[in-house]
């Protein structure tokens, strides 16, 4: 097949679909490449890497005209889902149930488009799960960022002049991201607890060193592919109670609680941010959904009470070469179970297709 890599039009992303080293491992398998002039640049792939790695470099008018397969990491725009061949297809993030519109626009052009944000949570799948290998990468940078504007070290440190006390990082949320933020934290010698919907991450945490907060005597959240579905507000009101001691005491919070097709839950209030410690830091993972803190601002550092709050919506982004690698490695294990050199099998049926294949030949499929 030939497919396309053009540079992502999203403000602010860095990431681009493919490496250089796994187009040429896609080249090898006899598919053929085109890729958009300086579309790794960002990324630290040169254009004369591609050409190494056995691809054509185009400009991206050419490049969309001759797609068979665009493959991107944020979903196509409008001029971009025009420019495409009738009945080519585009793999990339999607967010279909959040963006009716684009569903629209791509099963007006006929367009067969995969969304790598609904890969299914199966074993067989994992190497796939792209929202799996980007909040890994989240959830550390999550961490580097909240020290970068805490005014404290992590670890213990004694010294001739005094003892200075560790940091005190408290985690909303054991799913990737939370559980990468948990041992980022402990490895730079933070004391670390962590709460979650799902009593089942308990035994996760402690692995890594953390504390679990435990919310007793209410019924726990309903799990659906590995995301929360369902938490009743009894729950979120037992859990602020038993969390809320640790969140006042706490020098750096991460929130990365969100729910599949929903907007993110809100956990911490502005009157809890007005009880915290001066000083203290929040990183909201979750603000490009609604945000878990009522306070957040997206793309935004803001302060509120004494609390720093920051509102990076896009954190692979800022680690645009592992975060590419990453999602390239996933489009390549994708594409190797979806299709042969020839082309797409579409077995409709099939679990993987099943979840990922959003519109087909004009057809919705959500």
């Amino acid at each position: 097949m030939k497919l396309c890599i053009v540079k992502e039009s999203r403000k602010g992303e860095n990431r681009v679909a493919l490496s250089p080293q796994v187009c040429a491992q896609l080249i090898k398998a006899g598919h053929e490449i085109s890729v958009e002039k300086g579309a790794g640049y960002a990324s630290n792939f040169s254009d004369e890497m591609y050409v190494a790695s056995g691809c054509t470099l185009a400009d991206k008018k050419t490049v969309l005209q001759t797609a068979q397969v665009l493959v991107k990491v944020n979903a196509p725009d409008a001029d971009e889902i025009q420019a495409l061949p009738e009945s080519a297809a585009t793999i990339s993030y999607l967010y279909a149930t959040l963006n009716p519109e684009l569903v629209e626009q791509l099963t007006a052009r006929k367009l067969s488009a995969f969304s790598m944000d609904a890969i299914p949570r199966i074993s067989r799948a994992q190497n796939m799960d792209a929202l799996s290998s980007q909040a890994n990468l989240a959830g550390y940078k999550a961490v580097i960022l909240g020290a970068n504007h805490l005014g404290k070290i992590f670890p213990l440190l004694m010294t001739a002049a005094g003892t200075v006390s560790p940091a005190r990082v408290l985690v909303y949320g054991a799913g990737v991201a939370g559980l990468q933020a948990i041992a980022t934290a402990k490895r730079l010698g933070a004391i670390v607890e962590c709460t979650d919907v799902r009593p089942e991450t308990k035994e996760q945490v402690e692995s890594l060193g953390g504390k679990f907060i435990e919310v007793k005597g209410v019924e726990a959240a309903k799990v659906e592919g590995g995301y929360a579905k369902e938490v009743s507000a009894d729950y979120l009101q037992k859990q602020k109670e038993a969390v809320d001691k640790s969140l006042f005491q706490a020098d750096l919070v991460i929130t990365t609680a969100l729910v599949m097709g929903r907007k993110a839950p809100l956990l911490i209030t502005a009157e809890q941010v007005s009880k915290m410690k001066l000083g203290a830091v929040i990183v909201d993972m979750a603000v490009e959904q609604g945000g878990n803190c009522e306070l957040s601002v997206k793309e935004q550092v803001v302060q509120q009470h004494g609390v720093t709050l920051v509102g990076v919506s896009n954190l692979p982004s800022t680690l645009p070469q592992n975060a590419s690698e990453l999602y390239a490695k996933n489009i390549q294990n994708l594409l190797n179970h979806l299709a042969t050199k020839d082309g797409f099998k579409f077995e409709l049926e099939e679990d993987i297709t099943k979840g990922t294949l959003i519109t087909h030949q004009g057809t919705k499929r959500i």
